[in-house]
């Protein structure tokens, strides 16, 4: 007999169900979230052929310890898994998931979704905390002009070093404006630093990767890019065709489809928003910057002259997708033609 599991987790505990191919219920129960403690639990019954668990921060953590235990864990969307628990449980609860994921486990009505590598968060926890310090910085730099906007001052460019200079010349005389931006310009400074390490440990993971001197071959590619790319790919075997990469990232249309109606529309938008907003500038840097004869480039102009450039940008952003994933599967270097 066959025994499957799903697994509803939560920050601190998770729920437990164990059902036999029929779908009886073996037993239930709760543990922490934790890959051991899910082992103990496991251990203690029929070993189980299959177990589920929804995507999640909890995710990649528990799925990499519980596959070195030797369980064979599968980590499905939770958008489908959402919609499928809804048609088996009368109400939401932590335990009715859980048994509702063990179903899914026994009938195999799920589709896997790939758990990225523990290095590859590491290197997009690393992008999103710079891109969150940038943030931070412009919203300080607002903040200084608008508080000398009252003064009938007007700064310069932030990132120039006139900026801090006309800031706190306005300030000379008024005691709680002078306190008010030192305050700012001190935070704005740590920020800076910050950001400045940042890009070093950047420049110092792309130079000792090969896959990211590859990709840094494209024209418009930088450090963060390549890296950031890289990082969502994590493998790429995983892909059939190097045209799914499009789909996987968001940039094809959506398309709805009922009986007399289809109708085509913008672009998804699913997947890695940050790695999507990189590949478009990316591909805005190739068609403004680079004064290169690209046939890749005069594509897209092509395609910019038919309709607009905003498609334009989003097409070629989708083929250096395309062309990247074919990059690093090949392991080949960007030929300029």
């Amino acid at each position: 007999m066959e025994y499957f599991a799903g697994l509803d987790v939560s920050m601190e505990e998770t729920h437990i169900c164990v059902l036999d191919r029929d779908g009886t219920l073996v037993r239930e129960g709760q543990a922490r979230s934790s890959p051991d403690a899910i082992n103990d639990f496991l251990a203690a019954g029929p070993a189980c052929a299959g177990v589920v668990f929804e995507t999640g921060r909890m995710a990649p953590m528990l799925y990499h310890g519980l596959t070195e235990c030797g369980i064979p864990v599968q980590c499905i969307e939770s958008r489908q898994a959402y919609q499928a628990l809804k048609s088996l449980a009368g109400h939401k609860s932590d335990r009715n998931d859980a048994r509702g994921l063990a179903h899914l486990a026994r009938t195999g009505f799920y589709k896997p979704t790939h758990v990225k590598s523990l290095s590859a968060h590491a290197i997009r926890s690393l992008i999103a905390a710079r891109k969150k310090l940038v943030g931070q910085r412009v919203t300080i730099d607002n903040q200084i002009r608008g508080l000398v906007v009252v003064f009938g001052v007007r700064l310069p460019r932030a990132l120039s070093p006139a900026f801090k200079d006309a800031a706190l010349k306005v300030s000379d005389g008024v005691p709680g404006l002078h306190a008010a931006l030192n305050g700012l310009f001190a935070a704005r400074e740590a920020i800076l630093a910050a950001v400045a390490a940042i890009d070093a440990d950047v420049k110092k993971m792309a130079r000792k990767s090969k896959t990211c001197a590859r990709l840094m071959t494209v024209p418009g590619f930088g450090p963060i890019t390549a890296l950031a790319f890289a990082a969502a790919i994590d493998d790429p075997m995983r892909f059939k065709k190097s045209r799914d990469v499009g789909p996987y990232l968001g940039l094809v249309p959506r398309r709805h489809q009922s009986g007399e109606i289809d109708y085509i529309g913008s672009i998804s938008k699913r997947g890695d928003t940050r790695v999507r907003t990189l590949l478009y500038e990316a591909a805005n840097v190739m068609l403004t910057r680079y004064a290169g004869q690209l046939k890749l480039k005069k594509w897209a102009l092509a395609v910019g002259a038919r309709s607009t450039m905003r498609k334009a940008r989003v097409a070629l952003a989708r083929r250096l997708a395309i062309i990247l994933h074919a990059m690093m599967r090949d392991q080949t270097e960007f030929q300029i033609a």
